[in-house]
């Protein structure tokens, strides 16, 4: 097989050829078939009978080409030494690679030598006199790295291609990523439609049909990738998505995957409505690329990843001061904010009466109430202090309305743990405390440089807690100080003047006027 730019031919040796390792002969054969593929050195391919089968062992490791299948691998053990995946082959190859079915192939650079006839055959790391001339490699090395995210380095890359004769319709490329919500980055390609649709897929859709039964599912478990020339009338239709294609007139489908430095597979496919659909040199040197468009995909993915991490951990604006720099102890500054203060009661006897894992649901049901109240109203939650949680309301925007989004976030708080409460009449009822100051505090990193907290320290802080103490002596579930009560708009009313523990003098506290 022989186009423009890119050849892929076999032809039988004609010579007898053996391959040795540390003393060993482990193939002898006089059939051997010869590999040669643009910009790679000749590979031999021996039958399964003339190898030393029972020095392999087959592993669970595959790799893909797209014209020639998916690749079978084999380690080599002899006497006290072994290689890991010294040896490949393709089981079920593709109609135009049928020739190597039966035959295992071996990494030059791991056997000790190569002959053919007597003469041993030179490790090469590429063709002699191969000179790099595919366009993909030129246009990643050149305009790639211009690409600001994932989705803007696919939608140029695809529109690369099809500027450049590639006819690509559609492409799906899917990228696993750590996250307690997401599974998966999915970025859908149209050549019909402007822009990449970002989709993140969280983890319930392995359960669900639409992924389970794609493609998808078993390259990423590391089954190698898929091609289904649509248009030939023996094609497998196996997938609902190559049925649903064959429907709409595709006439080739490819599934690659490709892997990040960890060793994660991710997966791209490619759908051609032209007539012979993909052409192995497009193919071949697409194969070429995917290591290089890999890492590039890796580089956002790690950043996306990160920001992701840091905003589930720190919260979004901790985690954005993070990524932008603030990471060095004392790196921090000075805001006025609203500090918001809860604690969770009867904690003690509860986690005696619940147990282990009884007690876990019951106070992920209390974060719910609250925490996920504070980020409902624009707040956000700084750290999780055992059974209580500190956050905050920057006044960057405005005093009354930080003051209006604390308040908005205790009302939703109440509310959300009556309706726990009642959804759940065989546990304890969820009883609380909330405490709400206005002051200025210090944001920033504490902690030793090998292990720092971004959050918000100073008087501030402290007075917030000793408000939402008091909560237990007054009877009200929700506590709010002098200070925070002269810039809230809306209407408190005052309990009285009270000392605070720890805190020179009296203050006035107040609570809402509708609750209890």
């Amino acid at each position: 097989m022989a186009e423009e730019g890119y050849q892929l031919s076999y032809a039988p040796c004609d010579r007898r050829v053996r391959v040795e390792f540390e003393g060993t002969w482990i193939a002898d054969s006089t059939r051997a078939l010869v590999l040669h593929e643009t910009r790679l050195p000749p590979a031999y391919y021996f039958p399964f009978e003339d190898v030393r089968m029972d020095l392999l062992r087959k592993t669970d490791f595959h790799s893909h080409c797209p014209f020639k299948g998916n690749a079978s691998y084999w380690s080599l053990q002899v006497a006290e030494k072994s290689v890991e995946n010294i040896a490949w082959g393709y089981e079920d190859p593709f109609p135009e690679a049928e020739r190597l079915r039966g035959h295992l192939s071996f990494y030059r650079g791991k056997v000790s030598a190569l002959y053919e006839g007597d003469d041993e055959v030179p490790f090469l790391a590429a063709a002699p006199g191969a000179a790099h001339g595919n366009p993909l490699a030129a246009w990643l090395l050149k305009d790639a790295w211009k690409a600001a995210s994932s989705a803007d380095l696919a939608e140029q890359f695809f529109l690369f291609l099809k500027g450049t004769g590639y006819p690509v319709e559609r492409s799906t490329v899917i990228m696993p990523t750590l996250h307690p919500q997401i599974f998966a980055t999915v970025l859908v390609w149209r050549a019909d439609a402007r822009g990449v649709r970002v989709v993140h897929e969280p983890h319930d859709i392995l359960l669900q049909p639409r992924f389970a039964d794609s493609p998808f599912a078993p390259i990423i478990r590391g089954a190698g990738g898929v091609r289904r020339r649509i248009e030939d009338p023996q094609a497998k239709l196996d997938f609902p998505v190559v049925r649903d294609l064959h429907k709409e007139g595709a006439t080739d489908y490819v599934a690659m995957p490709f892997r990040f430095s960890d060793g994660q597979i991710n997966v791209m496919s490619m759908t051609s409505f032209a007539k012979g659909g993909f052409s192995a040199a497009q193919l071949g040197q697409m194969y070429e690329v995917m290591p290089m468009l890999a890492r590039l995909f890796e580089v956002h993915a790690q950043r996306r990843i990160a920001t992701g991490l840091l905003e589930t951990y720190l919260g979004h604006n901790s985690g954005r001061r993070v990524l932008d720099g603030l990471v060095k102890l004392g790196d921090g500054e000075h805001i006025d904010a609203v500090i918001w203060f809860c604690d969770l009661r009867d904690s003690t006897p509860n986690s005696e009466r619940l147990g282990r894992e009884g007690f876990l649901r019951f106070l992920n049901h209390f974060f719910y109430c609250m925490a996920g109240a504070v980020i409902d109203s624009g707040g956000e939650v700084l750290r999780y202090i055992g059974d209580a949680a500190l956050a905050i309301f920057p006044t960057a925007g405005g005093t009354a309305p930080a003051c209006e989004k604390a308040v908005a976030a205790a009302r939703l708080a109440v509310e959300r743990v009556r309706t726990v409460n009642a959804q759940h009449p065989e546990a304890p009822p969820i009883r609380f405390g909330i405490g709400l100051h206005l002051g200025s505090v210090t944001y920033g990193n504490i902690g030793i440089p090998q292990r720092l907290e971004f959050t918000v320290i100073g008087p501030a802080a402290n007075e917030a807690a000793r408000v939402e103490s008091m909560t237990k002596d007054l009877g009200h579930a929700v506590l709010a100080s002098g200070a925070f009560a002269a810039a809230y708009p809306g209407k408190l009313t005052s309990v009285g003047r009270h000392r605070l523990k720890g805190v020179s003098a009296e203050h006035e506290l107040f609570t809402l006027p509708d609750q209890p």
